[in-house]
């Protein structure tokens, strides 16, 4: 509902359309009160009528950019670069940004920087990643800090990871027998290392089993995310990766665990920015060991994406296992139940029963059934005054009003197993769903 002082005014303006000072005056107001569609029409009739006014032209930016037109938010921004305030400039940058103009984004931010060393924008930040240059400080990665940061040992097991016994068969015969049968490796020519590739729906387990297999093995274990790496400055990112790499280097037995490495490893030919393909390039030549030595370095990533993977990553001697992370069986379901509902106030539970009912949960869902439940125990409690177990009934519940995460993800890896297939790469997937080729 327009406020009624606009309402007024544009009564007014009915009367003496020819008025600029007054449609300007609207125009800001519908502005300042959220009405961009509104405030666009205003500053367009009064470019109109008063071509090039800065202030409307502007108006006119802004608008566009809060109603997600970037392309001509970004054609005014740049024909008025000397004219922008310091807001405008971040509304530049954040259209660069969803026009995947990264690195022009980047070159924007720094000059921005260059005269206001002290702003901060989240949304600009959390996507550049600044970085300590940005504040002047050196930007040196330090690898004494970067192993007390990173690296951790494990004292998780294979024991302790509920199913997934075909998983942890793949990572033995690549990872683990290596390390216990070198001789025998060492006869038959095969080093120690190696990638494998973990893929499935999110929630299932893929960082876990990962950590246990630092543990199995007692190796340090480094997990590292898209945004360790990525550096705003151009150049940098690599730096940082060569690094990070370069301590696994260092501490060898080790697993270096890279989670969403979809979001690193996208193919190179759907990158619009150069900047992330250098990373990726990087990425594989650290893979291949290139004026280094990698053995002993136990590579494992996951995604819930292999499809978005750049098929240069599958090639030998990278990540050339790639094993599909499926949702928990009900014998696994039923361990993860056990497992979560340890040291809570439970009655009786028939753990059978309620892994029956949860098929194709993942082990993140799961633990949101257990959430709900207990929370619901939380304020029966409270209302009676004293505490109240959690039975089946509880847990029962609590599953209808959560449903498995992992039917949406199934939807679409069905499509891309039935379809973009040739290689056999998703068959298990195929199996998972009972479906015949």
């Amino acid at each position: 509902m327009q406020p009624e002082i606009i309402n007024n005014l544009l009564i007014a303006l009915s009367v003496s359309p020819e008025n600029v000072p007054l449609r300007i005056q609207v125009a800001e107001m519908m502005l300042q009160e959220k009405m961009y569609e509104e405030a666009s029409k205003q500053f367009a009739e009064i470019l109109n009528k008063k071509y090039g006014h800065v202030a409307s032209q502007l108006g006119l930016a802004e608008c566009y950019f809060h109603l997600k037109k970037f392309s001509a938010a970004l054609v005014i921004y740049e024909q008025l670069r000397n004219e922008l305030s310091t807001a405008d400039k971040a509304r530049l940058i954040k259209c660069l940004i969803k026009e995947n103009s990264i690195e022009q984004a980047i070159e924007e931010y720094q000059k921005l920087l260059a005269i206001k060393p002290d702003f901060k924008d989240d949304e600009i930040d959390s996507i550049l990643r600044m970085s300590s240059s940005a504040s002047g400080e050196d930007d040196d990665f330090d690898l004494d800090e970067a192993e007390e940061f990173f690296m951790e040992k494990p004292d998780t097991k294979f024991a302790d990871v509920g199913g997934m016994q075909k998983v942890k068969d793949e990572i033995s015969i690549k990872i683990i027998q290596p390390l216990t049968n070198p001789e025998l490796y060492k006869a038959f020519g095969k080093k120690i290392g190696g990638g494998i590739l973990l893929y499935g729906p999110p929630g299932c387990g893929k960082t876990f089993i990962a950590k246990a297999t630092a543990g199995e093995i007692n190796a340090k274990f480094i997990n590292i995310g898209l945004h360790d790496i990525l550096d705003m400055w151009i150049g940098n990112s690599e730096k940082n990766l060569h690094e990070i790499f370069e301590l696994a280097r260092r501490n060898a037995p080790c697993v270096l665990f890279f989670d969403e490495v979809d979001a690193m490893g996208a193919s190179r030919s759907e990158l619009k920015q150069s900047a992330m393909r250098h990373v990726i390039n990087q990425f594989l030549a650290e893979m291949d060991g290139v004026g280094s030595n990698n053995e002993g370095v136990l590579i494992l990533a996951a995604t819930n994406a292999p499809w978005s993977v750049d098929g240069a990553f599958r090639r030998p001697g990278r990540f050339d296992r790639i094993i599909f992370v499926e949702p928990p069986d009900e014998t696994a379901r039923q361990e993860i139940l056990k497992s979560l509902l340890v040291e809570k106030p439970v009655g009786e539970i028939d753990t059978k029963k309620v892994a029956a009912a949860t098929n194709d949960y993942s082990g993140a869902d799961l633990k949101a059934i257990i959430d709900i439940a207990v929370e619901d125990k939380l304020r029966e409690s409270m209302r009676v005054g004293s505490i109240q177990p959690i039975n089946t009934k509880d847990l029962l519940n609590a599953a209808k009003q959560h449903k498995a995460t992992t039917l949406e993800w199934f939807a679409s890896a069905r499509n891309y197993a039935l379809y973009a297939n040739e290689s056999g790469l998703y068959d298990d997937i195929l199996k998972y769903l009972k479906i015949r080729r």
